[in-house]
């Protein structure tokens, strides 16, 4: 309640000084192109300020501003920006030239509201992605950056639990979270799910780019630099700000559908799977006179799983196995089998003519019964091996979203309410290691043949954000909002079993889950000088964020072990039930073990931030950026960072340009307090990892430091460049990045077993093993990022342009590993930062990938080709006679569209169209045939030739 009232005095106090603002000045226009043709959608903006409009379905405008004279700004992606001078209310004609995206006025790297693409001192990369969504094969967010910007790095991920669900996404080959999402310029929640498993950026918390329905976007700013001490946390690598719908009286109605057409599909024996639909509508209102409006965008996701394992190698079945067919195809109850005396088995074993030799004791029998019967099992029970297989590939996925961006004037002197919100549902289906019968983590009794287990997520995701913005006194701009996000991931494990719980299992289970809030407020301020050096932007402002991290237990059977007596294991002494051959069965959910009550809990943090932002252009050829931030969070402290950047323009086409700055990126919530117990694979072993939080008493008794931020300072230089003759643009820049106490997830510690505090603690956790988020090591990141377009008017209507796009990467750990004295004299620096977390960090991922797109557009038909390079990738794995280099591929799409009238147009075409798979794993690395492609190190993915068929409407 109390924080409500601050705010609405803030706002009434705010639209109170809005209020004695002089009078207001309405100027109204229309915008062509140099032969005269309306054009819609262009941004019209009063420059130095935030005041602005969209030009509507006849390039018409009208903009309401306190004085005269002024100066207007038009831009829009494909148009050279224009700049003019407007000294009374005559109506104006403003005729601009067709350019490149270069000179869009962008919104990141500067807070200079003047600042176009090739004017910053940054390099900022424009992506249109309503041309994206209408021309090429991808439809979520993800995979639609990842084929068409370098230097960002998304997969779909398998056997990986919840990761299966929520691809990580990364710029410049650091981590999925040392890039910070903002929407309109606003800090965006990242999701709740950490990734422990075995796939690049494990350890790390990311944002769900796959929760935003990419038809709401009119385009992505993607800011290739560190900006902490702009924006704050998470900027190491870079910013991605993804801009919203403005259009208004259109209705953009897309229907996709597609599937894999390759070689390899289900299973390998070829065809068609992995089935996709995704429809998608996008709608604006207009609201007002004065350029107001609301957009919405609905979409709706149908993706079906694929598998490309092609069958099961190793064991499936021993003597005991045949001795519990036998007996069951007499009748007998399995579970009793292992209670009874042993003249039971021995008799079924005789039945199914088992040589005993005699044999009369358990552990005799133990010892014969173990034996492989593989081959013979299957004849009998009319199975093969393909039976046994994983679901080696896309997990299944149904979800919806729907986003709504709201811009309302409330008066004649640039006042504007604006507001967007995103709501999304996605659920997901993967399966995990397929239990086989020869396994004590099997209960044959309920599954004689084994089972497949299967994750079943539910994901939810929402977000509002609201502010006010307009001018006040002499020509402060003024921008005070509130953004609110909250992201939650629930477990529903299906297909299983609690092993240890015999008879008592179920084979559903609640396994609990977790959610992330974060709420931030923002007061942003600038003023645009027009006359101090050649122009000066002032802006300042201050940030206050809330955070929350939960933990929610799932039901008792799905994180408990039990006793033979169906008793809760809770002390050292008490033993779970065993199998034939004296096992322990293990507890919990088999492939993801809940969370337990011990594992609940909800932990909050704020930070305060402020900062200075300086934007000068000191004289005809030289401008520069400084800014400063000071940031304190409430659970390590503050940090002070900056940034300095300047671009010097050499001639009209060619510009110099440079950046210094430092950053840091607060550990999160999640990897503070993540705790729980999962089954994770190293090199084909599957271990029960128990991951304790930070502070725990595991972590002080194996001497892991607590954790703090991560530190960095960051170098870029390059150059940007126009060919007017040969309608050519390029730039080039290069990148130094040293990061500071980096944030790993480590190896997995094990007990001595002898019965020490760190074993009972294992035990309590259900777990063999312990790991634990720690700034283990320092790293460096270098690399080159080049971007060229060409665009040539063939004649006769017909257009094409061309863009290379290229990012050169190299991240490696430097010095020494970060550890405690006590870590090194019991010899675990090598498990405190293991040889596959190095590969994780510095080779699992493509380090060089490059771009080639043509786009051709005559009269009714376009067609759009594209090759993608990507580079070599390493196993990542603890072994080194195991480690594995997969050689660079190339990927091609391939689309057609043909405009069938003004309103529709069709669109066939293929990504991957040459079905290109990566390098296929040796055999040390194909896990009995599991895996005859990486799936810690994935290049492109392995789904091969992905066709497609879309239908767009667009009705004006």
């Amino acid at each position: 309640m109390k924080l409500n009232n601050i705010l609405k005095n803030l706002m009434f106090s705010f639209l109170f000084l809005l209020s004695l603002t002089m009078a207001a000045q309405t100027i109204k226009g229309k915008v062509t192109d140099a032969s005269g043709g309306t054009l819609p959608y262009m941004n019209v903006v009063q420059k130095g300020t935030t005041n602005g409009t969209v030009t509507d379905d006849n390039g018409e405008f009208t903009i309401t501003v306190k004085s005269l004279p002024t100066k207007l700004v038009i831009s829009s992606m494909g148009f050279m920006t224009k700049e003019i001078t407007v000294t009374n209310t005559t109506y104006v004609t403003i005729v601009v030239s067709e350019d490149n995206a270069l000179d869009e006025v962008v919104v990141i790297g500067s807070r200079n509201p003047n600042r176009t693409a090739i004017d910053s001192p940054v390099p900022i990369d424009i992506v249109d992605i309503k041309e994206l969504i209408a021309t090429s094969p991808q439809v979520n967010l993800n995979q639609i950056l990842n084929f068409v910007a370098p230097s960002f790095t998304s997969n779909t991920q398998t056997i990986s639990d919840g990761t299966d669900h929520v691809d990580p996404a990364a710029l410049r080959g650091l981590g999925p979270d040392q890039v910070l999402v903002l929407i309109n310029g606003k800090r965006r929640h990242t999701s709740s799910l950490v990734n422990v498993n075995g796939t690049f950026g494990r350890g790390s918390v990311g944002t769900d780019l796959n929760s935003i329905p990419a038809a709401s976007i009119k385009r992505i700013e993607v800011l290739r630099d560190g900006a902490a001490a702009q924006y704050g946390s998470d900027a190491i690598a870079g910013v991605i700000n993804i801009v919203l719908n403005e259009t208004v009286n259109e209705l953009l109605f897309n229907v996709t559908t597609g599937g894999h057409f390759s070689k390899n599909s289900n299973g390998q024996t070829g065809g068609v799977d992995g089935e996709t639909i995704n429809i998608s509508a996008n709608y604006g209102l207009p609201l007002g006179k004065n350029g107001g409006l609301i957009n919405f965008t609905g979409d709706f996701d149908y993706r079906e799983d694929y598998n490309r394992m092609k069958e099961w190698e190793g064991s499936i079945f021993n003597l005991y196995n045949t001795v519990e067919r036998f007996a069951n195809n007499d009748g007998y109850d399995l579970s009793k089998l292992l209670d009874n005396d042993v003249n039971d088995v021995i008799q079924y074993a005789n039945s199914a003519g088992i040589n005993l030799n005699g044999a009369s004791t358990k552990a005799d029998l133990r010892t014969i019964l173990s034996g492989d019967n593989t081959s013979a099992e299957l004849t009998a029970r009319g199975l093969d091996r393909a039976d046994f297989n994983m679901r080696v590939g896309q997990s299944q996925v149904r979800g919806g979203r729907f986003f709504v961006n709201l811009k309302l004037p409330l008066d004649d002197n640039g006042t504007e309410l604006y507001s967007f919100a995103g709501l999304s549902s996605r659920t997901g289906n993967s399966a995990g290691f397929y239990r086989l019968p020869n396994q004590s983590r099997t209960y044959t009794p309920a599954y004689m043949n084994g089972f497949l287990p299967e994750i079943n997520s539910t994901i939810t995701d929402k977000s509002v954000s609201m502010g006010i913005k307009g001018i006040v006194g002499d020509a402060w701009n003024i921008d005070f909002s509130n953004t609110y996000g909250k992201n939650s991931f629930l477990y529903t494990i299906g297909n299983t079993f609690n092993a240890s719980q015999q008879n008592a299992s179920p084979a559903t289970f609640d396994a609990g889950g977790f959610s992330f809030m974060q709420n931030t407020i923002n007061l942003d301020i600038n003023k645009f000088y027009e006359d101090t050096f050649q122009g000066l932007n002032v802006a300042f402002g201050s940030e206050y964020r809330l955070e929350n991290y939960e933990i929610i237990s799932g039901e008792e059977s799905s994180y408990a072990q039990y006793t033979a007596a169906g008793e809760v294991i809770k002390l050292p002494t008490q033993s779970p039930s065993v199998d034939f051959f004296g096992s322990g069965r293990p507890g919990g959910s088999q492939v993801f073990p809940g969370f337990s009550p011990a594992n609940e809990l909800s932990r909050g943090r704020s930070s305060v931030a402020g900062y200075i932002d300086l934007d000068a252009t000191l004289s005809d050829a030289f401008s520069a950026t400084f800014a400063t931030r000071f940031e304190n969070y409430s659970d390590f402290g503050s940090t002070l960072n900056f940034k300095l950047a300047g671009i010097y323009k050499a001639s009209e086409n060619f510009r110099l340009r440079g950046s210094f700055n430092t950053g840091f990126r607060a550990p999160s919530l999640q990897q503070l307090n993540f705790n729980s117990t999962s089954t994770i694979f190293q090199d084909g072993i599957p271990v029960e990892v128990g991951t304790f939080s930070n502070d725990s008493r595991a972590a002080k008794l194996l001497g892991i430091p607590q954790l703090k931020e991560e530190k960095s300072r960051s170098f870029s230089t390059g150059f940007t460049a126009k060919l007017p003759e040969s309608n050519i643009t390029l730039s080039l820049d290069g990148f130094l990045i040293n990061i500071d106490d980096r944030v790993v997830y480590t190896g997995q510690f094990k007990g001595p077993g002898t019965g020490t505090e760190l074993d009972n603690l294992l035990s309590q956790a259900n777990a063999s093993a312990a790991s634990f988020f720690a700034n283990a090591i320092d790293t460096r990141s270098r690399g080159i990022d080049l971007v060229i377009t060409h665009k040539a008017d063939i004649g006769s209507g017909s257009r094409l342009t061309t863009d290379l796009a290229a990012t050169l990467s190299k991240t490696e750990q430097v010095g020494a590993i970060n550890s405690s004295e006590v870590l090194r004299n019991a010899g675990l620096e090598s498990t405190y930062f293991s040889e596959d977390s190095r590969i994780f960090l510095e080779e699992a991922v493509p380090r060089t990938k490059i771009n080639l797109t043509n786009n051709f557009t005559t009269g009714k038909f376009n067609i759009f080709l594209r090759n993608v390079y990507f580079g070599v990738v390493s196993e990542a794995t603890n072994s080194v006679a195991n480690q594995q280099d997969f050689a660079s591929k190339i990927v091609t799409d391939l689309s057609f569209g043909y405009k069938a009238s003004e309103s529709l147009t069709m669109t066939i075409g293929a990504n991957n169209l040459l079905d290109v798979y990566p390098d296929r794993a040796i055999q040390a690395n194909r896990s009995d045939g599991r895996f005859d492609w990486s799936r810690r190190s994935q290049q492109f993915g392995i789904g091969g030739r992905f066709l497609f068929a879309r239908v767009s409407l667009n009705l004006k």
